[in-house]
């Protein structure tokens, strides 16, 4: 894994801007404040990250300076703790076209490149900077179900209602770092490159991080009832390396105007490199925020990925069946505002087992003292 090193892993402006994470001590997680370059424990102040963002307590020297990070090397965890993780797909023109390739060719990555030729020149640009929901969009909808090509991906590309699903347990999400797994038995899988929007319980944008919503395209593509197996399985979802907190030096306009890129570096020598622009996005992220929130109730608040343009069709190894990962390969994302996500792959089995989950943390956070602080 590579070394973390702040002047390459995080925001361009790092020292300037302000940034929520957690970190694993010698007595157990805590969350951090990182502020003008200095790493500030916040567990004393706040035991968790979703308490701490329920609180606002914002305020890093109330907590415990433990020193420049360009010369601290903390063991990254995922920056959040208690908060639902939730995930908007086919938010973007190109996976929308992707997710119909994946339906109609049932899971086959051979048979990916016929599909996505025949359907790329009748509705790849037809959705196209289309308002979902417009009548415009309904119009297309029509058309599309006249000619035989109508798909329950499109309906949440271009109709009202975005697909809003739960990505990942509380708790479950892995840090920078971390190995990211994807099932042994899955053939045709991929990293998916977003910025994810951490909420309040109120549903109120305080922040956005990095993340990689890593997804089975064979398993989605056989039937989309198996959704939760495509997205849901052990360090499937990363997040980091830390949640910049919106202030003056960093907005919702940031997170709008973003440009993400991908590399994909395998132990095989095989290079990817792909490249995601947030103002190609179909919904505006506060659309899918509130969406994301509805009519639910979030106590600890929620972070939810707002989909990616990404979608690898460049071959690995043979011809026609596009990308898949490989044991080995290093994924990084990264976006100047935001900094770098690096994670390794490995199989789901394989990585790290997730146990610590709600009544373990507790049970930690109680024989640490810290269940009376706010």
């Amino acid at each position: 894994m590579k070394a973390f090193e702040p002047a390459t892993m995080l925001a361009e402006d790092w020292r300037n801007g302000l940034f929520l994470g957690r970190i694993e001590t010698a007595e157990g997680p805590s969350p951090v404040l990182l502020k003008g370059g200095v790493l500030h424990d916040m567990s004393r102040v706040a035991p968790t990250a979703a308490q701490l963002v329920a609180d606002r307590a914002f305020d890093a020297s109330a907590g415990t300076a433990l020193g420049d990070l360009d010369g601290l090397k903390p063991h990254l965890l995922s920056p959040v703790d208690l908060q639902c993780v939730k995930a908007a797909g086919v938010t973007f023109a190109v996976s929308a076209v992707e997710r119909v390739i994946e339906e109609r060719a049932r899971g086959d990555a051979g048979k990916a490149a016929e599909v996505r030729a025949m359907l790329e020149g009748r509705i790849g640009g037809g959705i196209r900077g289309l308002k979902p929901g417009s009548p415009e969009a309904m119009a297309l909808k029509q058309a599309l179900i006249d000619e035989g090509m109508w798909s329950q991906y499109l309906e949440v590309a271009i109709g009202p209602d975005a697909e809003i699903f739960t990505k990942s347990p509380v708790l479950s999400t892995v840090g920078w770092g971390a190995e990211i797994g994807v099932r042994s038995d899955s053939s045709w899988n991929n990293p998916e490159p977003e910025i994810a929007i951490l909420s309040d319980s109120h549903g109120e944008p305080v922040g956005a991080s990095l993340g990689n919503d890593v997804n089975l395209r064979d398993f989605e593509g056989r039937s989309a009832l198996l959704l939760g197996k495509a997205k849901d399985n052990n360090a499937s979802c990363s997040l980091g390396p830390f949640v910049r907190l919106f202030d003056a030096s960093f907005t919702m306009d940031d997170v709008r105007n973003a440009e993400i890129d991908l590399l994909i570096e395998g132990e095989d020598g095989y290079v990817l490199e792909g490249h995601s622009s947030m103002r190609e996005i179909s919904r505006d992220p506060t659309d899918l925020v509130a969406q994301a929130m509805s009519e639910h109730h979030y106590p600890d608040g929620y972070i939810l990925f707002l989909g990616t343009l990404f979608a690898p069709t460049q071959d690995r190894d043979d011809p026609g069946r596009g990308f898949t990962h490989k044991v080995g390969d290093m994924v990084s994302i990264s976006t100047p505002k935001l900094g770098k996500l690096v994670n390794r792959v490995t199989y789901s089995k394989s990585a790290a087992p997730w146990t610590l989950g709600i009544s373990g943390l507790m049970h930690n956070l109680a024989a640490r003292g810290l269940l009376g602080a706010r």
